[in-house]
């Protein structure tokens, strides 16, 4: 009797979002090479999606995109890097990663984070990854329920409790603004179904950018399963936009990380 080998799991890859030039940290450089626990905040998100088995890494950058490179220079592991020219919204940078990603079959499964998130946790993504695979989802979001959800895309879901769309907090009704639960940007999608969205999401009429927050929906009404697993600890999605929320970020970062070393001891 013949027996059927199974097929390897391909890894998936990632795409980290770091051509934002954080102008409000009072500095000229990109505000992912700013230092949590002694070490850029890009390479700290570039660590976490290799220890996950992610390969390869697209970084996409902007300005400052030699101070970028320099911070990823001893993070192993096929990186690659795109170029966001201009800065036109989350779903432009990753249409901007489109080159880098060829040869790579449509269902690739494909992290999209941010640079600037370095309390992201291995596990959270491990997470997110096992419910994108065991559904056969064509997009899955890690979503946080906060206190404070101000200045954060909330989600919206049908009264079944399914996703139904991110709602950016300056598009939102009263009634959207006071839901708790948002989204801090952890997306894994399949490459084509994703590349395919992205090609048909418009220009916002009041920025003139173009959302990733957007895919999610369109591909939802194209037919496609779009699975929400709350995985993100509040503590987690804590913005850096000032260098009072870097030290704040990096009091957590050095707090965990010596209790990690504890653990092990």
């Amino acid at each position: 009797m013949s027996e059927t080998l199974s097929q390897p799991v391909r890894p998936p890859c990632a795409i980290i979002l770091a051509a934002g030039k954080g102008t409000r940290m009072g500095s000229d450089l990109p505000k992912v090479v700013h230092r949590v626990g002694g070490e850029p905040m890009v390479s700290i998100v570039a660590r976490a999606c290799h220890a996950v088995g992610c390969s390869p890494l697209i970084v996409v950058v902007g300005h400052g995109r030699e101070h970028v490179e320099r911070a990823l220079a001893g993070v192993s592991g096929d990186i690659r890097y795109a170029l966001q020219a201009e800065q036109l919204g989350t779903g432009h940078a990753v249409l901007s990663a489109r080159s880098r990603l060829e040869g790579l079959p449509d269902d690739t499964d494909v992290f999209v984070l941010c640079g600037d998130g370095p309390l992201i946790r291995e596990s959270t993504l491990l997470t997110v990854l096992e419910v994108h695979r065991a559904t056969g989802a064509s997009a899955t979001l890690a979503t946080a329920v906060v206190d404070d959800p101000t200045g954060y895309g909330r989600i919206v879901r049908d009264s079944a409790g399914r996703f139904e769309r991110i709602v950016e907090q300056k598009n939102a009704s009263p009634e959207e603004l006071s839901i708790r639960e948002i989204n801090p940007s952890y997306y894994c999608f399949q490459l084509g179904p994703m590349m395919h969205a992205l090609s048909r999401v418009d220009r916002n009429a009041r920025t003139g950018e173009y959302y990733l927050t957007d895919v999610p929906a369109l591909l939802l009404a194209g037919g496609a399963r779009v699975e929400v697993v709350e995985a993100v600890p509040a503590e987690d999605v804590l913005s850096i936009n000032t260098p009072e929320q870097l030290a704040e970020v990096d009091r957590i970062y050095l707090r965990r990380r010596a209790a990690a070393q504890g653990a092990r001891a």
